[in-house]
């Protein structure tokens, strides 16, 4: 299996785009990234769990508040009653509060106890005989406390001597601060409730305990719903994650490793896949790069034929000119040494002439592909170019009709020099074939959004069956009165590589008045604005 990055080495005139490149996450493969994205929507998600930490905490303050309250409404009531009765409201109070009640006398020592009067209203339990769910429950909640940098919590036992010195909470209360709460973890975990009242009237303290199990309850029930919530949606993620890597990676991969097949041109034609169902920007790139494929073929298949028929073309005078040459040692006669030595001048010229024309076809492409376009005037183009034709005298004895447009009538998007150079060439090509004496009929108009031009001469014309060949390059077609080697065969081809590089089209028609003759017509996109 081909690689998909074809090469680490960079040439040295390449330049990244910082806009596109990556820094810390350019090793990272696509379908990592996209994981990776959205697992971390999940991690925010997973948060919440957190913020329960806090939810738990003030639902301990509100509960501490209100136990303060009951603590300080039983302390008023047992102020009223006899020492008979005080019992006996105690362990109603026990019963109805789920909580233990306790009173000190003065001195500290315990007088009354609600589990000693009555059954106990709550029980702590030993975590040893819970089942293993409940240490995972209590190995989450220390957890998260720890992240979260909970303030501490002592743990919470029953004194041996029950009495107000082995009580912290008790030992604050005075006639200045008649109640106090405070909250301690039961050997599970769970929290207990502390609150005590100070009874001034008989110097008595009361002491609550209440092991509020429903805290931890609903905490923990919540904190189970917020994580099926997040595993339900971890699932989703991931699943929409890898069915959006499915839909973007392979295919990319796909044509990664067909580019690559296409630059070490293992088989003579490589099929990029086109994905002509996916009208996204992966399905444009799709196309987009089998069409560079496909551009690219026919460019390396023009190179290899141009080059083949260049090795042809020189290859005739060049054989011409050596042997022209060689001869020149072998003959004393002057008039024939005079005559090689002319068959080899005129090698020379026609090599020349090969290599400029050849050099002119091979980077007029590339040349266009770099040029900015400007407004050209066709009408005034022509006539700038029959000025300098008649004054170099290039026409012969042909002459030259222009049917010149309104200013401004035929202009189009293009490179002035290179269409000059194209209707030259269509120039001469029409006074080589011209007869002496001959016209030439020059016509430009616009047509709807194009601008048509024709050159038509007085010519023997062109068979339809080779009006695509004479476009050709090196077709060596020429009237017969023309001396050998005077054109490259080129000059067409040359042409119709600059109309078509300023998105035109040239071609031969039938000349529009139906007389004898070649008409050459090129339609060109209008300008706009």
């Amino acid at each position: 299996m081909e690689p998909v990055i074809a090469t680490t080495n960079k040439p040295a005139n390449s330049i990244d785009d910082p806009e596109l490149s990556l820094r810390w996450s350019a090793r990272l493969s696509l379908t990592t990234r996209i994981l990776a994205v959205n697992i971390l929507a999940i991690a925010l998600l997973a948060g919440s769990l957190f913020y329960l930490d806090n939810y738990r905490d003030e639902l301990t303050h509100e509960r501490l508040s209100q136990a303060r309250l009951q603590t300080q409404i039983i302390s008023d009531a047992l102020n009223l009653q006899t020492p008979e009765n005080r019992e006996d409201l105690i362990v109603s109070f026990a019963a109805d509060l789920k909580s233990r009640l306790r009173l000190y006398d003065k001195d500290g020592r315990k007088i009354v106890d609600s589990f000693d009067l009555a059954e106990p209203t709550y029980e702590l339990r030993d975590p040893q005989e819970q089942p293993w769910q409940k240490d995972v429950a209590r190995t989450l909640d220390q957890s998260i406390e720890f992240i979260v940098i909970s303030e501490p919590i002592t743990a919470f036992s029953e004194p041996k001597n029950d009495k107000v010195s082995a009580w912290p909470e008790l030992k604050l209360l005075s006639v200045d601060q008649k109640s106090n709460s405070a909250v301690r973890y039961a050997p599970d975990r769970t929290p207990v409730i502390i609150a005590a009242s100070y009874i001034p009237s008989s110097e008595h303290v009361l002491l609550l305990t209440s092991n509020a199990r429903d805290i931890t309850r609903i905490v923990r029930a919540e904190r189970s719903n917020v994580v099926l919530v997040i595993f339900l949606t971890a699932l989703v993620s991931i699943l929409l994650s890898l069915f959006l890597a499915r839909t973007i990676v392979r295919p990319i991969r796909k044509l990664a490793r067909a580019a690559v097949r296409v630059r070490l041109g293992r088989a003579p034609e490589i099929a990029i896949p086109r994905m002509p169902g996916r009208r996204d920007e992966i399905g444009q790139l799709a196309r987009a790069l089998a069409d560079m494929s496909g551009a690219l073929r026919y460019r390396i298949d023009a190179t290899e034929a141009f080059a083949a028929d260049v090795s042809h073309e020189i290859k005739n005078p060049l054989a011409s000119l050596r042997s022209a040459l060689e001869g020149l040692d072998r003959v004393d006669d002057p008039d024939l040494r005079r005559q090689l030595i002319d068959v080899a001048n005129d090698d020379v010229r026609r090599i020349d002439r090969l290599i400029n024309d050849i050099s002119e076809a091979s980077r007029v492409d590339a040349e266009l592909a770099r040029t900015k376009f400007e407004k050209v005037d066709v009408g005034k183009m022509l006539d700038q170019l029959l000025a300098a034709r008649e004054q170099r005298d290039t026409n012969e004895s042909v002459k030259i009709a222009f049917a010149r447009p309104g200013r401004g009538v035929a202009t189009i998007m293009g490179d002035g020099d290179r269409l000059e150079r194209v209707f030259s060439n269509i120039l001469d090509n029409a006074v080589s074939f011209s007869p002496k004496d001959g016209l030439i009929e020059i016509l430009a108009t616009p047509d709807a959004d194009e601008v048509v031009i024709q050159v038509s001469d007085q010519g023997p014309g062109i068979a339809k069956e080779q009006r695509q060949n004479i476009f050709k390059r090196f077709l060596s077609d020429r009237p017969a009165e023309e001396a050998f080697g005077k054109h490259s065969g080129l000059g067409l081809a040359i042409a119709k590589t600059i109309v078509e590089g300023h998105e035109g089209i040239v071609k031969v028609i039938d000349r529009p008045d139906g007389q004898q003759g070649a008409c050459f017509e090129i339609r060109l996109p209008k300008a706009t604005g």
